[in-house]
């Protein structure tokens, strides 16, 4: 099981991709962040972000983390309207479990 509440079959090759290695990154909690931005924003993504996202997608998941949770500097080439949308994506005004 993957999490993925949207399903591939009307997605293009290269959305597909990006769908499995967004819920299949090898940290849970990377699989959950990713995947679920994945599911949200990927049907309706640009070509020029998807670019982005492939980037995102590649860097390594304690970094990720970290720049996710603002424990690091997002680096300037990661600090892209796409990483924003994804932490904006997360963000929440009060506790989760509330």
């Amino acid at each position: 099981m993957t999490g993925t509440t949207i399903s591939s079959a009307d997605l293009d090759p290269r959305r597909r991709r990006m769908l499995f290695r967004a819920w299949h990154r090898g940290m849970r909690e990377m699989d959950i962040l990713m995947g679920q931005f994945a599911d949200f924003a990927l049907p309706t993504m640009p070509e020029a972000e998807l670019t982005v996202f492939e980037a995102l997608l590649e860097a390594p998941d304690p970094e990720l983390f970290k720049w996710l949770t603002d424990a690091v500097p997002v680096p300037a080439e990661f600090d892209t309207p796409v990483f924003r949308a994804l932490r904006a994506h997360h963000a929440h005004s009060r506790p989760i479990h509330a």
